[in-house]
């Protein structure tokens, strides 16, 4: 049998980890967490609402909120963008769906998980039927989006090709899920043990385009949800669900304990995300802004280019170099693909939202120059965004280069106040009920004001 050292796991004493986490999840205080947390956590709420409403009209959504409407059920949590009340569990299904369909939503700084499209979704439906406090809520969804973010960092290369969004975020989303159920620590770390048994989902659906990408996290919020509601009804899980023989960290990936558990309780790892500045996948980022400085630096016309090489670590390629095809589901492949989101660039001079329409993901004029790009990995790399070098021989300006290593929006390249305003003004103002300026800016003011509200059922009112 294997080891735990020889997977790079190391033993702590002070009980098995799922003691451990469901421990910092029942009995950290609101007052216990930093500033910075609550504002970022603010921040991340402010961002996650707002791709939701603009990603509530993307293939997939609307039938899959129909479907749940059709179903019924008990009228629990709001479904966001659509107005109207579903079971629990559906609500964090479908506002987890909607808030990944435009991969525009924030991500893990050291690691590839999403974490509020999928712990958010789940505790605000949770703090909507409990009727929680507004403290309570933002508690619960710092906490276990630190749990996730933990399990993020600790997940050892290379990887093995599972979504961590899911995997993973189910983990966060029980956790919040219980602590907004007021479990105690022994059915918590149930509800840890139960959500283990419904961790799944895999990057296949990243390399191969289709619209199960973005319901990763819904399923991992719903599962979180019910993770949390069995374990509150008494059903048991096993123990050692990370390190255990047949546990997480063998399984799934291997990991490192002394990453997973430093500084819990006192450092918060919720705040370490991006805000990302395209709708796109976030291995496409670097590449998308270096062609966008030689294209500003040059004034390049499509035309004046010859050809282009990217060089990318190998994660990145992994995850968005293979060949575009944008025959099937078009939107998600122009997520997914870095020769379209670098000829996307070169043409239009912006990656927005209008550019991951089907209209554009097939747009001839794109098209004319996708095949120009090449893609060259750099095994040395071991960053999953960057660096990327994107190199372009022209006719007007010979070989020319440019050099990201960070994403912008994250700690290293922040996005300013104002270019975090107008995405946000401009999501809530798209999808199927498009809010006005007097809605958003009521939005703004309850994200602001949000410890001081006492039952979050009715923080969406007068908004959907």
């Amino acid at each position: 049998m294997t080891d735990l050292s020889q997977l790079g796991v190391q033993k702590r004493s002070g009980g098995c980890l799922s003691q451990q986490l469901a421990h910092h999840a029942t009995t950290t205080t609101f007052d216990a967490i930093p500033r910075a947390a609550l504002a970022a956590a603010k921040l991340f709420l402010l961002d996650t609402l707002a791709v939701a409403w603009a990603g509530s009209d993307a293939p997939g959504c609307r039938e899959a909120h129909q479907l749940l409407a059709d179903e019924g059920g008990r009228p629990d949590a709001t479904a966001w963008a659509y107005g109207g009340r579903l079971p629990l569990p559906a609500a964090a299904f479908i506002n987890g769906m909607t808030s990944a369909a435009l991969d525009y939503d924030a991500l893990g700084r050291d690691s590839p998980v999403h974490v509020n499209v999928t712990v958010l979704p789940a505790a605000f439906a949770v703090a909507e039927r409990q009727r929680a406090s507004g403290r309570d809520f933002l508690a619960a969804l710092i906490i276990g989006s630190d749990i996730m973010c933990r399990m993020g960092v600790s997940a050892s290369h290379p990887h093995r090709g599972w979504s961590y969004t899911s995997v993973l975020g189910v983990f966060g989303a029980a956790a919040a899920a219980a602590r907004l159920l007021r479990l105690d620590t022994p059915t918590t770390q149930h509800a840890i043990g139960l959500a283990f048994i419904q961790a799944s989902g895999t990057q296949q659906a990243n390399i191969e385009p289709s619209l199960t990408k973005r319901m990763l996290s819904a399923f991992a919020a719903r599962g979180g949800v019910y993770a949390a509601m069995l374990a509150a009804h008494g059903i048991t899980a096993p123990n050692e669900v990370i390190e255990g023989k047949f546990g997480l960290y063998r399984l799934y990936q291997d990991g490192d304990i002394a990453q997973l558990m430093n500084g819990l309780g006192t450092r918060f790892h919720s705040g370490d995300l991006s805000i990302k500045k395209y709708p796109s996948c976030g291995c496409n980022h670097t590449a998308i802004e270096a062609t966008l400085k030689l294209v500003q630096r040059y004034d390049l016309e499509p035309d004046d280019v010859v050809s282009i090489k990217v060089t990318v670590p190998p994660y990145t390629n992994r995850i968005v170099g293979g060949p575009y095809d944008p025959s099937g589901d078009a939107q998600v492949a122009a997520q997914f693909n870095i020769r379209y989101s670098i000829a996307c660039a070169l043409v239009r001079r912006r990656l927005g939202l209008a550019e991951i329409q089907a209209s554009a993901a097939r747009d001839p004029a794109i098209a004319a120059h996708i095949g120009k790009v090449s893609v060259e990995v750099d095994e040395a790399q071991t960053g999953e965004r960057g660096p990327v070098v994107v190199e372009m021989h022209t006719h007007r300006h010979g070989d020319i280069s440019y050099r990201v290593d960070h994403v912008s929006g994250s700690v290293e390249a922040p996005l300013s106040e104002a270019e975090i305003d107008e995405k946000v003004r401009e999501c809530l103002g798209l999808g199927v009920r498009p809010l006005d300026r007097s809605r958003i800016d009521l939005l703004y003011a309850r994200v602001k004001e949000i410890e001081q509200i006492s039952d979050m059922s009715a923080f969406l009112e007068g908004i959907c």
